[in-house]
């Protein structure tokens, strides 16, 4: 019996004629590809108390002309880096594109080396208190404003890599006083030449004056709330996407640093003692150098030899010349009732789901944190990991018994208990160690823990 490509070739005379009805046929259907990413990869709702249950369910409702997706990787369109697989280290090697990074080194006034014994995991006698660490490339820390309580506009210099973080870094310049340098945490989109602005100190006088000498909400959202300022998270408007967040004032940012994160503005509480000032009274404050909440409104003049302004110390920072603030009669007032504000607190969602409580003069940072496609790189192989500082780390049930409490026994098998720690602290089931006298005052909603099961995937 002849097989069917033998078959066929018996059939076909001349190799320079071909029989149509003999040839197999291809589809040429080829169906639209997006390539451009969306602004924004994600858009939470955000969920209020005048939020209704009928307008959750229609935005959350696909349209007709898209699916419905469930997972980031299906409605994010983004390229990653490939290589030709040359060696095998580079077939598996997956890094994101970031062509708008500086090729040079850092700043270096603004780095200091690292070296000690805490590059291997060590505290100062010599005690390995962090396991799996050592080895790696040297490095230099960057010294990064997180505070960011310098006023007036800043320039962006170049937008850099730092090896100690997920997120890039963007070196600022002061406008105005070349040489006062510093580094802060880049907002996703941020690029060389953009201007951004701390508002920390207050709303300067020009833009009061802007806006007819009252400060109205919606036009100083408009005009503060852009990619890359910073300002108290009392200023921000609700469903606003900030990272960088801070929780108490007079410090520096502590949430939402790594590269892609971000946390949303849910809603403000009013203090309860506090009663609205009527027009007379927000008239009468403005004119003293202060807002309707006791803040003050401007410490950053657009004239430094303004007689208004003093020379004062600079952060520790930033290098260069002082930055001129203002010190008047209503500032010290502003900071001897700092206490009295409008807002008792501000409720902000974390990714994890988590709500909780900042205070509302801490600072935060316009937009998403930079380097969102960070988490879908592959290193490509073990030694990469090594040069990050990263040591292997070896499974409990491939120990012995005297080395974890999984080890031992013949075969796979970890004695049938509970996963738990080489010093036996459970590692799974939802075993909580917070201790009951340092109650989290600041916790609003827990986020969604699995308690040691499986989550069920929300269809």
């Amino acid at each position: 019996m002849l097989q069917p490509r033998l078959l066929l070739r018996s059939a076909v005379a001349p190799r320079n004629t071909c029989l149509p009805c003999l040839l197999r046929r291809y589809a040429t259907t080829v169906e639209p590809v997006a390539t451009t990413p969306p602004s924004s990869p994600i858009q939470p709702i955000v969920t209020t108390s005048e939020t209704s249950t009928s307008a959750l369910q229609t935005a959350q409702t696909p349209t007709p002309n898209r699916p419905p997706t469930t997972s980031r990787r299906q409605t994010t369109v983004f390229a990653l880096k490939t290589y030709k697989p040359k060696t095998p280290g580079t077939r598996h090697l997956r890094r994101p594109i970031n062509e708008h990074l500086w090729p040079g080194g850092p700043y270096r006034p603004l780095t200091y080396p690292k070296i000690g014994q805490g590059k291997g995991g060590r505290n100062n006698r010599g005690r390995v208190t962090v396991r799996h660490r050592g080895g790696g490339h040297r490095r230099r820390i960057r010294t990064v404003d997180y505070a960011r309580t310098a006023p007036g506009p800043h320039r962006v210099l170049r937008i850099e890599y730092d090896p100690n973080r997920s997120a890039h870094l963007a070196l600022l310049e002061r406008v105005g006083a070349p040489g006062e340098k510093s580094y802060v945490i880049a907002a996703d989109g941020m690029r060389e030449g953009d201007v951004v602005e701390s508002f920390r100190a207050g709303i300067p006088r020009k833009m009061l004056e802007e806006m007819g000498g009252v400060p109205d909400p919606g036009m100083l959202a408009v005009k503060t709330a852009l990619r890359g300022n910073c300002l108290p998270i009392r200023m921000v408007p609700l469903g606003s996407q900030v990272f960088n967040v801070g929780s108490a004032p007079n410090r520096g940012g502590v949430f939402c640093r790594s590269a892609g994160t971000y946390a949303t503005v849910v809603s403000k509480t009013e203090r309860p003692d506090v009663k609205k000032k009527d027009k007379a009274g927000e008239v009468e404050g403005v004119e003293q150098g202060e807002t309707s909440d006791g803040k003050p409104l401007s410490t950053s003049p657009a004239d430094p030899s303004s007689p208004n302004t003093t020379n004062s110390v600079g952060p520790p920072h930033s290098t260069g010349s002082a930055i001129p603030s203002t010190v008047t009669k209503s500032t010290a007032m502003a900071k001897k009732n700092k206490n009295k504000g409008e807002f008792l607190d501000v409720v902000i969602r974390l990714q994890s789901g988590e709500l909780r409580k900042v205070a509302p003069d801490a600072c935060c940072t316009m937009g998403v944190a930079s380097n969102p496609h960070w988490h879908f790189r592959q290193l490509g192989k073990a030694g990469r990991s090594r040069w990050l500082n990263r040591r292997p780390s070896v499974r409990g049930m491939a120990m012995n018994a005297a080395d974890h409490p999984h080890g031992g026994g013949r075969g796979k098998s970890k004695g049938n208990v509970i996963p738990v720690s080489p010093w036996g602290t459970p590692a799974k089931s939802g075993y909580k160690t917070r201790k009951k006298r340092n109650a989290h005052v600041w916790l609003v909603q827990d986020r969604e823990r699995n308690q040691g099961k499986r989550r069920n995937k929300k269809t």
